[in-house]
């Protein structure tokens, strides 16, 4: 088994930003992340499944819901203490830190934001733990970037509703306990319900032969006259917009993620064209090479200010869903473009599982897609800046 030898790269002193609870928190989930995923996700990864053993350490590690008050069994830390949390998780896999993502953005925040207290109180502290693991029900098999024209609906059948429809491409469903699922009430407004494994109608079969995030488990929601308690209804927001706030708190996780795994292809990739010899000299010492690692230290540190200026926009409150739309397409696109210029520093061996290469640029293809396709991304940020939506 190879030692984890990652070194994080802070070309800018950046680490002269962070407070010294945010360097624990990151130095903590780094050191984690060495001893419990590096040996084992290649592994799994091959076999395309999920090692539920770690989830217990996530939840140790802050990796559910850090932001989410004590209170309520989350560590109650700052935003950019979250995004360290995903930088360092996505360094050891995509797949890992989308269990994280989806548990802390897409299932405990609508808790924490939409939900009453008492949702608050059954739910919040068991997911903090891993204890109970969620998913999140938005994308259906014929609504992707549209998700305003889903068709999963609910009616009212007096002491409960009624949960007919089904759900795609869902991380953490096979294995989930709840779903917060999206569906139009009989008006065509969208609510948020809590759905719990055992109602009757509900199955999550598991989505398989994927090339992409295999160590993570994804699959479906299928509702078929599922009996849901009015309790569960998330009652303080409805409509688009309720999902939306949703992914916004995710798609900065990943914006924060996407540089974790730019951050070990780059140092996986300068650590063998050091030691690579070629022609008498290492192959560090060729132009063309020199060329590749300078360009993606560059486009690392550029990622690096762009999302700690979020990570503060997003403490004070601040940060526009058009601003994280740009954090999100950049970082992840800037990502895979490293993922395969590392692949060819290391040549063949860059293919091979003796190295994390290919597995992350397998991965980020699946990044680069959900929660917001790239070219979507692109046109939020055109919408913005022209005042003109261009995709409808």
């Amino acid at each position: 088994m190879k030692p984890d030898l990652f070194q994080a790269p802070d070309y800018y002193n950046l680490d002269d930003l962070l407070t010294e609870e945010h360097k624990l928190v990151r130095d903590s989930a780094r050191a984690w992340v060495k001893k419990e995923v590096s040996p084992i996700i290649e592994d799994y990864a091959q076999r395309a499944e999920f090692p539920k053993q770690i989830i217990k350490g996530l939840g140790e590690i802050g990796g559910f819901g850090p932001y989410i008050p004590e209170e309520y069994g989350g560590a109650g830390l700052d935003q950019i203490s979250y995004g360290l949390i995903m930088q360092e998780i996505e360094r050891g896999d995509s797949g890992v830190r989308s269990t994280s993502s989806v548990q802390s953005s897409l299932v405990m925040y609508p808790i924490w934001k939409y939900g009453n207290e008492e949702q608050r109180k059954k739910y919040l502290p068991k997911l903090a733990t891993g204890e109970f693991m969620g998913c999140f029900g938005l994308t259906e098999p014929d609504h992707g970037s549209n998700p305003g024209g889903m068709t999963t609906n609910f009616k009212d059948m007096g002491d409960h509703y009624l949960l007919n429809g089904a759900k795609m491409w869902i991380s953490n469903a096979p294995f989930a306990d709840i779903a917060v699922v999206w569906a139009k009430n009989e008006e065509g407004r969208i609510h948020g319900l809590i759905v719990e494994r055992g109602m009757e109608g509900f199955s999550t079969p598991e989505t398989h032969n994927k090339w992409s995030l295999r160590a993570s488990a994804t699959g479906e929601l299928i509702f078929d006259n599922v009996k849901v308690p009015k309790e569960n209804l998330l009652p303080n927001k409805s409509g688009l917009g309720a999902p939306l706030g949703c992914l916004d708190s995710a798609r900065y996780g990943i914006a924060w993620g996407a540089i974790g795994a730019a951050m070990d292809c780059y140092d996986t990739a300068l650590r063998y064209a050091k030691e690579r010899i070629q022609f008498d000299k290492p192959i560090a010492g060729t132009q063309l090479q020199q060329k590749k690692l300078a360009e993606m230290i560059t486009e690392i540190t550029k990622a690096q200010l762009l999302t700690w200026r979020l990570g503060v926009l997003r403490n004070e409150g601040r940060a526009t869903t058009a601003q994280i739309s740009m954090a999100k397409r950049n970082n992840v696109d800037m990502a895979i473009n490293i993922a395969r210029e590392a692949r060819q520093i290391l040549g063949g061996m860059g293919i091979t599982g003796e190295y994390s290469i290919m597995r992350h640029s397998m991965n980020l293809e699946s990044v680069i897609t959900y929660e917001g396709t790239h070219d979507i991304h692109l046109l939020i940020t055109g919408a913005d800046i022209t005042g003109i939506p261009a995709f409808k």
